[in-house]
């Protein structure tokens, strides 16, 4: 049978036999690219670059290999956008400790008008099959208002033991049909400071609050099945911390779920907060499953949250929330397939 996608594109049975046999034995091949698939960026002049901007750029576009961009440790004081061509593009860092992209940009000091938030982030990611390792990533404008780190704009990213800092709005998730993946990353900040429309999946992440305020803004699509998922976070705060809502939605069907986290005494006992002057609370869907810690009590929710069913829970799995899958035969999603499912 032919699979509906390339049926309606009008591939013939033989047509999709010879592309699927064709792109078989060129991988088997194993032809050297033409181009290179990795640069070293290096501040003291031993790598390829001493910019990852300029790195980025001489990354070839829509490569059939990935691309990896090695980071010498140093801070990176630039702005880096990865184009939309810049599909199957590795940033890896040597440490997240000492690999640090730094910018300061924030609201006010773009001055684009009432959508300027949206040009304050440090790193831009616009191409689909990114993947970010071992670095930092972050706005250093403090507490003047929005000012993202990392705004993703591109499915099948995933970021692996990441650190996200800033303030308010500090990662943006975007893509109304995007998948993003953070694994074993940090993610710190005050007001909505995860925050869009991408079906997003944190694992194992680390998740900060710094001041009272609100962690998650979800804008997710009415026709997606899950907006944000949580599982095995751990949900900390910074001294004095002691009032913090799980998330508000930004958006009249945003989903947002905890699922076997730690929530720390900072978390209010009402858990989420509606939109001010809106009926966003009688369509989000904000939901937990078996949390635990100080913060994870169900006695004084807000009416309109809700638990997760033993049944329901079974279809948080990784290969569940970030589906469909690509094709065993694409190469662009092999890393994709091959991702972890942490129970």
């Amino acid at each position: 049978m032919i699979p509906l996608f390339f049926h309606c594109l009008g591939f013939r049975k033989t047509a999709l036999t010879g592309l699927l046999v064709g792109s078989a034995c060129w991988m088997a091949l194993g032809q050297t690219p033409s181009y290179a698939t990795r640069l070293v960026v290096a501040q003291d002049g031993s790598g390829d670059c001493a910019t990852i901007q300029e790195a980025i750029n001489q990354a070839k576009a829509f490569p059939d290999q990935r691309i990896t961009i090695f980071i010498k440790k140093g801070v990176y004081r630039e702005k880096v956008k990865v184009h939309a061509w810049n599909t199957l593009l590795t940033l890896q860092g040597e440490d997240p400790a000492t690999t640090r992209i730094t910018g300061d940009d924030f609201f006010d000091k773009i001055n684009l008008g009432r959508n300027s938030t949206f040009y304050t982030a440090t790193v831009l990611v616009q191409a689909d099959d990114f993947r970010a390792e071992n670095l930092s990533i972050e706005n250093t404008a403090g507490p003047v208002g929005q000012a993202v780190a990392l705004a993703v704009e591109a499915d099948r990213c995933i970021f692996l033991n990441c650190r996200v800092l800033g303030h308010q709005d500090t990662l943006y998730v975007a893509g109304s049909n995007a998948r993003q993946y953070f694994k074993n990353c940090y993610i710190e900040g005050t007001t909505d400071f995860i925050f869009g429309a991408a079906t997003a999946l944190f694992d194992s992440c680390g998740i900060h609050s710094k001041s009272n305020s609100y962690i998650t803004a979800a804008s997710t699509p009415r026709s997606k099945r899950f907006g944000m998922v949580f599982r095995h976070c751990v949900l900390s705060a910074a001294p004095g911390v002691d009032s913090v809502y799980l998330g508000r939605p930004w958006r009249d069907f945003a989903r947002v779920v905890f699922f076997k986290c730690h929530l720390g005494a900072h978390i209010l006992p009402e858990g989420w907060a509606n939109w001010t002057d809106t009926r966003r609370d009688q369509t989000a869907c904000f939901a937990e499953f078996n949390n635990s810690g100080p913060g994870a009590g169900a006695a004084r929710r807000v009416p309109w949250s809700r638990r997760l069913s033993s049944r329901e829970a079974r279809q948080y799995r990784l290969a569940k929330i970030l589906a469909p899958a690509l094709p065993a035969d694409d190469g662009a999603g092999s890393d994709w397939l091959r991702l972890s499912d942490p129970r």
